[in-house]
């Protein structure tokens, strides 16, 4: 039924203009602003829709994952850019951030709405 339909994604936030700067400056994605809404456009084609939500609660979960090459150096940019990285008392992480505990080396970060993201080595 849906083999053919170009499906999309999309979250919450408490406030568009944080997420606009959050998600265009600070992770430099292409972002467009159109009806009160904002669009990322992601790598590949995919486009993930954001909308404001005066009761917003953050995601539990990982709404976005961001494969990079060397998560080393995604990391200390992102940090050098004022991202934080979540410490989780049951998932070990290094002076970094970085859990390297088993899977893939990952940091999980918040966008300003408490909405959780990561990056992880591909």
């Amino acid at each position: 039924m849906f083999g053919k339909t170009k499906a999309f994604s999309g979250f919450s936030v408490n406030d568009l203009a944080a997420a606009k700067a959050f998600y265009g400056d600070t992770l430099g994605l292409a972002v467009s602003e159109s009806n009160g809404l904002l669009t990322l456009h992601i790598a590949g084609g995919t486009d993930i829709l954001v909308y404001p939500k005066p009761d917003h609660v953050p995601a539990t979960f990982t709404i976005l994952n961001f494969p990079v090459e060397d998560i080393e150096q995604a990391v200390d940019a992102l940090a050098a850019r004022g991202v934080h990285f979540q410490r989780y008392e049951q998932l070990k992480t290094d002076e970094k951030g970085i859990f390297r505990g088993g899977g893939p080396l990952i940091a999980w970060f918040t966008d300003p709405a408490g909405n959780v993201l990561s990056v992880l080595q591909d």
